[in-house]
């Protein structure tokens, strides 16, 4: 799937704005070579996601996705039948005088009127080349569609009653998320190589910036990811990103703010800060004790 080194693939991604470090290609070299799905954990905004868009922008492919959620079930994440249309086909064999029992099953229960959902999709035997599969927090699915997983993971096929097994010719690439919300189970984790993902040391996170959004200024850029590490380091209820970052420097940078100040930070709070008690904590705390120490590891580093 991919026949580069684990440089050559971090350079690929870095060309598509996803700074990755040793350790994470590593785990989506050896995914990619093993043909192993991918268990991507940490916390929320560290860039799970965003990877699999990468890695599918890389290897020049289809990027499918399937979001996870409670109550997920087979007719959303697998396939279903367009009833609909089977309504319509029965009233026209009605009409012309063709309905029998072995008739209408061939006709009705065909791939013309199978609606073919994420994980279908990634393993159709018709796709021209391996797709991403991205099964995005996985740990908001319940446990019986973990079990689910469980043969598509295993043997990348699906058991449909009608149609029979679906296999796929060429395997997916296949990148799991989670928030920890709850543990995966063991069984799925088997199944999967491994890699947690966490918050980058302050270069890496400027690196991330410099390369998503190369026109913002390099010293607000510091600014900014010195105060986010400083709220990293509070008791926060939604601790903020990287995506939080970024969306602070664009959200400063279209203010044509040169500088962080503590009335700057205060009114642009929203940007990072997502919950009421979050806001509350820090401006309990107070905003200028967090620019003045924020500012004084920036000075300390140039």
């Amino acid at each position: 799937m991919f026949a580069g080194s684990i440089s050559d693939l971090q350079q690929r991604l870095a060309a598509q704005l996803y700074v990755a470090d040793r350790g994470l290609a590593v785990s989506l070299f050896l995914a990619m070579r093993l043909r192993r799905p991918l268990l991507l954990e940490g916390e929320a905004g560290v860039g799970k996601t965003a990877l699999a868009g990468a890695v599918a922008a890389v290897l020049g492919t289809d990027l499918i996705r399937l979001q996870c959620y409670d109550g997920l079930d087979v007719s959303h994440a697998v396939y279903e039948w367009d009833y609909a249309r089977q309504l319509l086909e029965l009233r026209i064999l009605e009409a012309a005088d063709a309905l029998d029992r072995d008739t209408a099953r061939r006709e009705l229960y065909s791939e013309a009127f199978l609606i073919k959902r994420p994980l279908l999709q990634a393993i159709d035997p018709q796709r021209n080349r391996p797709a991403v599969l991205l099964i995005d927090e996985i740990d908001r699915a319940d446990d019986e569609f973990e079990g689910y997983l469980l043969e598509l993971l295993a043997e990348f096929q699906i058991t449909i009653p009608e149609l029979g097994t679906v296999r796929a010719v060429e395997p997916p690439l296949v990148v799991l998320t989670s928030n920890r919300t709850r543990e995966v189970h063991d069984a799925l984790k088997r199944r999967c190589l491994y890699q947690w993902i966490d918050y980058p040391a302050l270069e890496r996170e400027l690196a991330i910036v410099a390369a998503r959004l190369p026109h913002a200024s390099v010293r607000l850029a510091a600014q900014v990811a010195a105060v986010v590490r400083e709220l990293r380091g509070m008791e926060l209820y939604k601790v903020p990103g990287v995506s939080e970052t970024l969306d602070w420097v664009a959200a400063l940078a279209a203010l044509e703010t040169e500088a962080l100040d503590a009335d700057t930070v205060d009114e642009t709070l929203g940007v990072v800060l997502k919950t009421k008690e979050d806001l509350e904590l820090l401006r309990a705390r107070g905003i200028a004790g967090v620019v003045a120490r924020a500012q004084e590891s920036t000075n300390a580093r140039t």
